[in-house]
């Protein structure tokens, strides 16, 4: 005998919706996760959320900690979803304006050098001298206002609906660890002398992590897939001076950790993305020490 679609029976291989039992569905509110059928579901910037979720609550009274609405990769919902991302700008443009207020002695000072001799410092300075503290403040540097205005146009875009997706802290440690992966890859294969700066390393890594998370929701990945497209063949192109060893080390720690973001069960949920995050951190010091035991 026919079984009439939408029934308990045809449901039963599905989750079925938190407020319609009867109805199977594949979707899950990307908040609470809670399974929801097309009727209940309500479009976000990123995915679908129910409506309890877009009405802030998650029931009468005050909700049991593990059904507080949170977002897909289990961060807490908060009232300015791109704060991180705004705040990260800032520093990037409060760096900018030290460098043109400095001058080329502060650049010299805090970008990527492996190992080399900076006249306007007066001495042999790099990573291999123990300034591991390059790794990181080249992300906050850049070369130009051209520069600048498109990584925090591409920060922007990309960045403000992965940290809404995300939460602030998963967010902060995906653009941190892709970031130093870049400036780690970049420390192993550029040549020594040869200066790198600007946050691009880490904004790649928002690009393979929004990759794979709308992989994760089933959405059209035509559009960020042709703006990565576009970017690699910018940083492949000879004339732009691009350091493409940061591209591509901040693009892999990215889809990486994208991945354990997203991906992660529930159980001991955040063990697992932050030990991921710590795994790819383990490359990075293994790739620094590699490279520095080659130029001492």
């Amino acid at each position: 005998m026919d079984q009439a679609a939408g029934s308990p029976q045809d449901a039963g291989s599905l989750p079925v919706c938190y407020r319609h039992p009867d109805r199977g569905t594949g979707i899950r509110c990307t908040r609470c996760e809670r399974p929801i059928c097309p009727e209940c579901m309500v479009n976000a910037s990123v995915g679908f959320q129910c409506p309890d979720c877009v009405r802030g609550t998650s029931g009468a009274g005050p909700a049991p900690a593990a059904a507080r609405p949170r977002t897909l990769a289990g961060g807490g919902i908060t009232a300015d979803p791109r704060l991180v991302t705004k705040v990260l700008i800032g520093l990037c443009l409060a760096a900018f304006f030290a460098q043109l207020s400095a001058g080329d002695s502060f650049t010299s000072r805090f970008e990527l050098i492996g190992r080399a001799y900076v006249p306007l410092l007066g001495g042999v300075e790099g990573i291999a001298e123990g300034q591991y503290y390059r790794l990181l403040t080249p992300m906050f540097l850049h070369g130009s206002y051209i520069h600048i205005l498109f990584n925090m146009l591409s920060l922007w875009w990309i960045g403000g609906p992965l940290e809404a997706a995300l939460g602030r802290a998963r967010y902060l440690a995906l653009y941190l660890v892709s970031g130093l992966a870049g400036s780690a890859l970049t420390y192993l294969l550029a040549e020594p002398n040869q200066p790198s700066l600007g946050a691009s390393g880490a904004i790649f890594g928002l690009f393979g992590a929004t990759a794979v998370l709308m992989r994760r929701l089933n959405q059209d990945m035509r559009p960020v897939v042709a703006l990565l497209v576009i970017n690699l063949i910018f940083t492949f192109s000879p004339g732009f001076n691009i350091a493409w060893q940061a591209h591509i080390g901040g693009l892999v720690a990215g889809v990486v950790v994208g991945y354990g973001m997203v991906h992660a069960p529930r159980r001991r949920r955040a063990l697992i993305q932050y030990g991921i995050c710590a795994l790819v951190l383990v490359a990075v010091v293994v790739l620094t020490l590699v490279r520095t035991s080659q130029l001492t």
